[in-house]
């Protein structure tokens, strides 16, 4: 297993200044009076420019093929959801020192959804939201090239995501259950439009409602579980009922899937915010761990 500090370190890091000088000389529209870093991931830097707009700079040359990807898809699927999605508007080149085509969307509103509390509240928004995507026509979108519904990798990435946080969180016997039942699994021929990394941190909520999703390099076609591990990451039990209320039933085998892929999701985000220092997303992702494996 590379460490940690090596699956995040990025090939290229856009600072405020570069960000400024690519949006001021290509977007002459666009002041850039004010350019803000609001978020480092795996894909992007994320700058809030002048307040109206969020511009994203692709950290590392794998991203291009699915940035390319988000930025086909999002204007005709956005119309199709209830909820705001970052429809790209300036479409950037290469240049000033900066090696990859970068986009800006429209400024999204909205908060971080690791300190929202009331989560009751949002899960028939939740709900409505993915019948709507797992609806949603898209031609042409390939698979998940990442192979998330497939169980038969899925499932060991899994454990050795859990075995490198047994400092942190001690899996209950269950889940071994739950992950050789999962490995057991077919091949899945359900099909949906998928957001592809539906997890805490790409959900914008404020006041008391899901004000958007956000991070859409991974959007693709499969299994709709991909997608319904939110239910069991960032809703607590008891929410649950009120969101498949609105989305529908759901296929058992989807579900299980979807329930690896919340231990696997949160166990990655436990042990990054870990090494990154950063006590709210730890916090958030040891009770994300905590509500996957609730009610086994």
């Amino acid at each position: 297993m590379r460490p940690v500090a090596e699956q995040w370190h990025a090939e290229t890091v856009v600072d405020e200044e570069q960000a400024r000088a690519l949006v001021r000389g290509q977007f002459p529209t666009i002041a850039a009076r004010s350019v803000q870093l609001v978020g480092s991931g795996w894909d992007y830097t994320v700058f809030r420019v002048d307040d109206d707009w969020a511009f994203r700079f692709p950290r590392r040359r794998v991203v291009l093929e699915p940035m390319a990807r988000e930025l086909a898809v999002l204007p005709g699927l956005a119309p199709l959801l209830p909820l705001a999605v970052p429809v790209p508007v300036h479409l950037g080149r290469p240049g000033d020192g900066f090696p990859w085509p970068f986009y800006g969307a429209s400024w999204l509103s909205g908060g971080d959804a690791v300190l929202f509390e009331n989560r009751d509240l949002l899960a028939p928004q939740l709900g409505r939201f993915l019948r709507a995507l797992h609806a949603a026509h898209v031609p042409g979108l390939p698979s998940d090239a990442n192979r998330r519904a497939d169980m038969s990798r899925r499932v060991p990435l899994t454990r050795e995501a859990l075995a490198a946080i047994a400092a942190q969180w001690t899996a209950p016997p269950q889940v071994e259950d739950v992950l050789r039942d999962a490995e057991a699994l077919p091949p899945s021929k359900l099909v949906t439009v998928c957001h592809g990394d539906l997890h805490v941190r790409q959900l914008l909520v404020e006041g008391p409602r899901l004000a958007g999703i956000i991070d859409w390099v991974d959007v693709c076609c499969s299994d709709p579980g991909i997608d319904l591990m939110v239910v069991f990451a960032f809703l607590p039990p008891a929410a649950r009922p009120a969101f498949f209320a609105e989305y529908g039933e759901a296929d058992a085998a989807s579900l299980l899937r979807a329930r690896v892929l919340a231990l696997n999701i949160s166990a990655v985000l436990a042990r990054y915010a870990r090494a990154e220092r950063n006590d709210p997303v730890e916090r958030e992702a040891l009770a994300s761990l905590d509500r996957a494996v609730a009610g086994l």
